[in-house]
């Protein structure tokens, strides 16, 4: 797939950016033509052109398909090795897949984790990282601003996790749900 300058595209674990520029280069000897893509905090990447498509350098999503991202935070997590080097091997290669529900599915799981029980500090920048990823891209597909996606994004798995988390037991008691639930709600 050919981009032009102005295109939207996203660079797997890396985010989403802007075609600056492509540009003709001449590294060690050889010469080549190279995206410049300007990514989020004034970064700027070169990726050879010839090998963009390889390496996972693909368009942004669209509008709705954003929507259908963002509906993947409100759901449940999905299940994750209880040992964290499985877990974090197992989210670089989604981050990797460059596929934004995969990324989407980091930032949610791990954000529970987070809340129940923390992690690892390698974890918590996995976190940062994924959620830089979503949120990059997010802004871009819906003409956003970043402040604005964040606070949705955070939203979002905040209500989340609240839901699915009391009715899977993990409401931060040592008691089932069920139980609060009837401690609560006077039975009849």
């Amino acid at each position: 797939m050919k981009f032009n300058v102005g295109d939207k595209i996203v660079y797997p674990m890396h985010g989403a950016g802007i075609v600056e520029a492509i540009e003709e280069k001449s590294i060690c000897n050889e010469k080549q033509s190279y995206y410049i893509i300007k990514m989020p905090g004034e970064v700027k990447v070169m990726v050879p052109t010839a090998k963009a498509e390889e390496i996972g350098v693909r368009g942004i999503i669209d509008e709705e398909t954003a929507g259908k991202v963002i509906n993947t935070l409100e759901q449940d997590c999905t299940e994750m090795s209880v040992k964290w080097n499985k877990r974090y091997r197992d989210n670089v290669e989604k981050m990797k897949s460059g596929d934004i529900y995969e990324v989407a599915d980091i930032v949610r799981n791990l954000s529970f984790k987070q809340k129940d029980k923390g992690l690892s500090t390698t974890e918590k920048k996995m976190l940062l990282n994924a959620k830089q990823i979503l949120v990059s891209e997010l802004v871009l597909a819906g003409n956003r601003e970043k402040g604005e996606v964040e606070q949705l994004v955070e939203s979002k798995i905040n209500l989340s996790y609240e839901l699915h988390s009391f009715n899977n037991g993990r409401n931060g008691l040592d008691v089932p749900a069920s139980d609060v639930i009837k401690k609560f709600i006077p039975q009849a």
